[in-house]
């Protein structure tokens, strides 16, 4: 029987981009280099189908006219790609701002998910971007959102609900993507009680990365949603996968989008981005995940059907030295793991 061609697969440009540029960090890394990597690997005949981006200077403009749009369409289709999903620039720094600000900030915000959802239709029109949402957080810290975690909740799922409006207007779905780092986000019962306040399921759902949902069973920065004791050993596999199972469990329902991740189980930083989970290299020793068996947590229901509801997935490594990221080898060996996600987890279309 012929191998599985769904979900494609897709590696992510963010990397390049997300703790870099700043004075005390490494340089961005150009969307040429990673297209030109992503295009590059291959592991037995097989190769990646897409790439997910960043719309935001230096890769991809969130001010694009039409022409700058369709010169990247063109751009991208030369390397064989397709383009997946879109994350949007909804942070202050960036041209956005706070989901849970000011009149102000909301409007900046909303502005970017609207750019952000009328390019992707543009994609979506032009035939290159077949499957994908727009991703976006709350834009804030955990600690701006502790001094009133109920009011400060209410106003996020507020700002969401626009942005889901939004993108019904162009045929798109965001999808949030929680992490320890983000407020009203950053851990499992919280995502879930945010999810249900926007109440959106299809339009407004969950970007699921492998590796920063794991870390809500340490109850990372929210001791009171931590599922694993504090003294836990990474060498107890059977409590860490019935954890693991209980976030993925409460989070599936609401999944539109899926990460493919390692991490280490430590947090980490760099550049301007806060702390949060520590990707680490799909073949690192201490990787706390089973990729191959952690993403079937998120691709089958509780039951253990596939759900099919991912049509692509991407690759998520942020943060990696760019001497790592640069190297074909590090991509060929990413496809490889992605390879065996869509054997044990995937089908045929």
């Amino acid at each position: 029987m012929a191998a599985n061609n769904y979900p494609k697969l897709h590696n992510a440009a963010w990397p390049g981009i997300v703790g870099k540029g700043a004075p005390d960090s490494e340089p961005i890394i150009a969307l040429d280099t990673l297209l030109r990597l992503t295009a590059n690997a291959e592991v037995d005949g097989q190769k990646f189908d897409g790439i997910d981006l960043f719309v935001t200077a230096p890769h991809f403009d969130i001010d694009s006219d039409a022409g700058a749009v369709r010169k990247m369409t063109d751009h991208i289709a030369g390397y064989g790609l397709k383009v997946g999903s879109f994350v949007a620039p909804i942070w202050g720094g960036a041209g956005g701002g706070s989901a849970m600000g000011d009149a102000d900030d909301v409007k900046r915000f909303l502005s970017q998910v609207r750019k952000a959802c009328n390019i992707g239709k543009q994609m979506r029109d032009m035939g290159i971007r077949p499957t994908g949402g727009i991703r976006v957080d709350s834009s804030v810290g955990v600690e701006a959102w502790d001094a009133d975690p109920e009011g400060n909740t209410k106003k996020i799922a507020a700002t969401f609900r626009e942005a889901g409006k939004i993108a019904q207007e162009y045929g798109e779905y965001i999808v949030i993507e929680g992490e320890i780092c983000w407020g009203g986000m950053h851990s499992w019962r919280e995502n879930v009680k945010l999810l249900e306040m926007v109440g959106m399921p299809g339009i407004v759902g969950y970007q699921a990365d492998m590796a920063h949902s794991m870390l809500f069973v340490l109850g990372a920065n929210a001791e009171k949603d931590r599922i694993l004791p504090a003294d836990f050993q990474w060498s107890d596999k059977a409590a860490l996968d019935a954890a693991y199972h209980k976030v993925a469990d409460a989070l599936r329902p609401w999944t539109l989008d899926f990460h493919v991740a390692q991490n280490d189980g430590t947090t980490f930083g760099s550049g301007t981005h806060e702390k949060t989970g520590r990707h680490c290299q799909i073949d690192d020793p201490n990787g706390r995940l089973d990729v191959t068996k952690h993403a079937g947590y998120w691709l089958r229901d509780d039951k253990g059907t596939l759900t099919k509801k991912m049509r692509h997935i991407c690759w998520d490594g942020c943060m990696f030295p760019n001497a790592v990221m640069e190297q074909q080898a590090t991509w060929n060996k990413v496809l490889g793991a992605m390879l065996k996600v869509r054997e044990a987890h995937g089908w045929r279309e």
